[in-house]
């Protein structure tokens, strides 16, 4: 990450501010007088959403202008999309959640989906770490050329 051009860190930075206010706002960490929360806040909410948001804008900066030949990972792509998804529900009120809520009910939600939180928080940690790291391992790699011999190993089935 230290021979990342400037462009890439500024991608960077503006995913994760977008991060933290498009998860705060409705999730009510930032107050405003569009949504509320019948639950405060627990204190890893904070730094549960910091810490996915730094790690979201990092993994959105590696697909900046990445080298030539690089592959890219749908699975990555897919794990780092799952993990700030994951950061919304494990930082929302549990009753709050209108899913959460039609499928569960308000004793639900406080009974099952309360305890399950933080547990959401580690998952969209985790899931954002492991695909920044598998964008990361990629980024300089590339395809190795077909062989041409490899075709002349294959038999000709159809005559």
């Amino acid at each position: 990450m230290r021979h990342w051009p400037s462009r890439r860190w500024w991608v960077a930075v503006a995913t994760a501010l977008f991060t933290v206010v498009f998860i705060a706002i409705p999730t009510d960490l930032i107050d405003t007088p569009l949504f509320s929360r019948e639950i405060p806040p627990t204190g890893w909410s904070w730094p549960v959403l910091i810490l996915s948001a730094v790690l979201a804008g990092l993994v959105t900066a590696t697909y900046v202008a990445h080298p030539a030949g690089a592959t890219s990972s749908r699975a990555a792509g897919r794990a780092g999309m799952a993990g700030w998804l994951v950061t919304f529900f494990a930082v929302g009120c549990p009753v709050c959640n209108k899913l959460v809520l039609l499928a569960l009910g308000t004793t639900g939600a406080m009974q099952f989906f309360e305890p399950v939180q933080p547990y959401l928080a580690a998952a969209s940690i985790v899931l954002l770490i492991w695909a920044l790291y598998a964008r990361m391992t990629r980024e300089y790699s590339c395809r190795l050329p077909a062989r041409a011999d490899a075709a002349a190993e294959v038999p000709d089935l159809v005559h």
